[in-house]
């Protein structure tokens, strides 16, 4: 089978007929698809259509929404919806968990995501992306609350993200490595042209927003600054920094050639326990990077570990290459 021709379907009923693929899980994966299709176009006549600027409304964490963030999180919520299985939505851009089922059942599916990761980047034209991770209930729901949702990452069935750029990128896993996909214009189809994307074990590069530099604890200070020395440094190697201010757009990059990516706690955050989202933002990612064969870590436990204590929650995360991340927990272990 050539790459040209294994599209999104054909692989999936691949996976069906080799790894028992749920074929209601398959459904919600084309429909995650379309969605990503459809935001990628409203994107690409953004301009045309007015639609690149901000509302007068903000989010649950206080940030003002893009209408583009709105328009993703409608998508979203319709296509989301069509599988019979999907029994709650939890999305960045809604304060509550929106239930589609009166009585959810085991087996039925959470499906979590953030619409438009990035979206201050719209207005200059640079990358930004959709985030989104299913989960299979273990148990029947009696009581439908925003607690039901609180799931460690590892109960994952389903991550991945697209990356709306020069063209639009649908990267996922089903527990079964990472699979990464085009959109080819013209012809509604995703193909696959990624395939089997891996980290390598060690990177020369780091992505973190700088800035932030005063706010920084004392790992993170010691780790940047051994990479900013170079070869006259500890690290005797060079390092290159990058920052796009898009997740999405940070751990593609990182998939494709290498690198790690931290957004840690600090002491501006830390009364919100960082800036990231454990549930729609971290576990997502933390999936795709572990299967890719990287680490994600909070600096001093595993991502996927963690239990949640709301569906908004933050969290510091340290994610990419394993042997950078093995290297800042073991740093922040000595700190300890």
């Amino acid at each position: 089978m050539t790459l040209e021709h294994t599209t999104l379907r054909k692989y999936l009923f691949q996976l069906q007929k080799e790894h028992g693929l749920d074929p209601d899980l398959m459904l919600l994966v084309e429909d995650i698809a379309t969605s990503c299709r459809i935001i990628s176009h409203q994107i690409r006549n953004g301009p045309f259509l007015d639609i690149l600027g901000a509302t007068e409304t903000s989010n649950i964490q206080g940030e003002t929404q893009k209408q583009l963030d709105v328009i993703a999180n409608d998508v979203f919520l319709s296509h989301c919806s069509n599988c019979q299985r999907v029994a709650a939505l939890v999305s960045e851009e809604m304060d509550d968990v929106v239930w589609l089922k009166e009585a959810p059942k085991a087996g039925d599916y959470l499906v979590y995501f953030d619409p438009l990761d990035g979206s201050s980047n719209l207005n200059v034209n640079l990358s930004v992306g959709s985030i989104f991770s299913v989960v299979e209930l273990e148990q029947n729901i009696e009581t439908l609350t925003n607690d039901v949702v609180l799931l460690k990452g590892t109960k994952q069935v389903f991550a991945g993200y697209s990356l709306y750029g020069p063209s639009t990128s649908l990267v996922f896993s089903t527990g079964k490595g990472v699979q990464g996909f085009t959109h080819k214009m013209g012809t509604g189809e995703f193909l696959l042209t990624f395939p089997d994307m891996c980290l390598p074990d060690t990177t020369e590069e780091f992505a973190i927003n700088a800035s932030r530099w005063r706010h920084w604890d004392e790992t993170i200070r010691r780790y940047v600054e051994e990479c900013i020395k170079g070869e006259n440094g500890p690290r005797q190697r060079s390092f290159n920094m990058r920052w796009t201010a898009s997740m999405v757009a940070e751990i593609h990059r990182i998939l494709t050639r290498g690198g790690v990516f931290l957004y840690p706690v600090d002491t501006e955050n830390e009364h919100a326990g960082g800036k990231l989202r454990l549930l729609y933002e971290a576990n997502p990612m933390s999936f795709i990077v572990e299967q890719a064969g990287g680490r994600a870590s909070t600096g001093r436990e595993r991502i996927l570990g963690v239990q949640p204590q709301s569906h908004h929650q933050r969290i510091s995360v340290i994610m990419g290459c394993r042997t950078e991340v093995e290297l800042i927990e073991r740093y922040y272990a000595e700190q300890a």
